[in-house]
């Protein structure tokens, strides 16, 4: 399958950025954006079912994978505008799908509000959007690692060097089961984070969630998303479940969706052929 896929490996000179990004397929352009503690990676399984028919782009996100690592601009605002820069202005892709988990989700929420013209569709999996007028993003301390990722510097300073146990005990135990990520792809995950100024720049996105808040708050003042929005939790362990839809009907108008079984919070990599089939799905329409 791999064969298949044809993967692509580019570099893009942003504004503020060098990006990464990955592409494979050809057809209907698909942008995929990762969250945390991953990279573009997380999606291969997912492109794997999608590359016959589509062209995907999957950029590694300012500060992560390989991607440069500037000092600040972790909202999720100033990291859409590096997506759009790549996508509309260095590919010259006008209209395109677009599909975020994890903070890909927020990034893709802001993306899709600053150019609504651009997206046509938009996926959220397994993340909650800042700012939508519910309690918060992290489940009212529920996800405790909000709260250690926002401290200044500690974070750092504690697993720097400790990368396989810190962010092992995530790809362990935020699945419905303990090998939800393969072997291959935590090595893949590690040898980024281990990277200088990883740590900090995956930090930085939960530091900027006060930012974020505020930045959505004002976007959904002017209205609600207009286009088509598909939003899908993880039903079992960390997956959020039905919140996801939830939180997208509070932010859009056209919001179809639901929770996929056998999936916590990493839904591409523990159930890619039912996410495919969903997106696939909502793609046609």
């Amino acid at each position: 399958m791999k064969d298949k896929l044809n993967l692509e490996h580019h570099y893009a000179d942003l504004e503020s950025v060098r990006m990464h990004y990955v592409t494979a397929g050809n057809g209907l352009p698909v942008v995929l954006l990762h969250g945390w503690p991953q990279t573009w990676y997380e999606w291969l399984p997912v492109m794997e079912l999608l590359c016959d028919g589509y062209r995907l782009i999957a950029p590694d996100l300012r500060g992560l994978g390989d991607t440069s690592r500037p000092a600040s601009g972790y909202d999720k605002k100033t990291i859409a505008e590096d997506v759009s820069q790549l996508i509309i202005d260095t590919l010259g892709i006008d209209n395109f799908r677009l599909v975020g988990h994890d903070w890909g989700g927020p990034v893709a929420f802001a993306l899709a509000a600053t150019h609504s013209d651009a997206v046509t569709q938009l996926a959220i999996i397994d993340v909650a959007i800042p700012g939508d007028g519910s309690a918060n993003i992290s489940q009212g301390g529920r996800r405790w690692h909000h709260a250690f990722h926002q401290t200044p510097e500690l974070p750092e300073a504690l697993v720097r060097g400790r990368e396989e146990i810190y962010l092992g005990w995530f790809y362990e135990n935020y699945g419905a089961t303990k090998n939800a990520i393969s072997a291959t792809a935590v090595a893949e995950y590690l040898r980024t984070y281990r990277e200088p100024g990883a740590l900090h720049a995956g930090f930085e996105y939960y530091r900027n969630i006060p930012l974020d808040v505020a930045n959505n708050e004002a976007i959904l003042a002017q209205g609600l998303l207009p286009m088509p929005v598909l939003a899908i939790g993880g039903a079992e362990s960390w997956g959020r479940g039905e919140e996801v839809l939830d939180s997208c009907r509070r932010v859009a108008t056209n919001v179809r969706g639901g929770v996929i079984a056998n999936a916590g919070h990493w839904v591409p990599e523990e159930q890619p052929e039912a996410l495919a089939a969903e997106l696939r799905k909502f793609f046609r329409e």
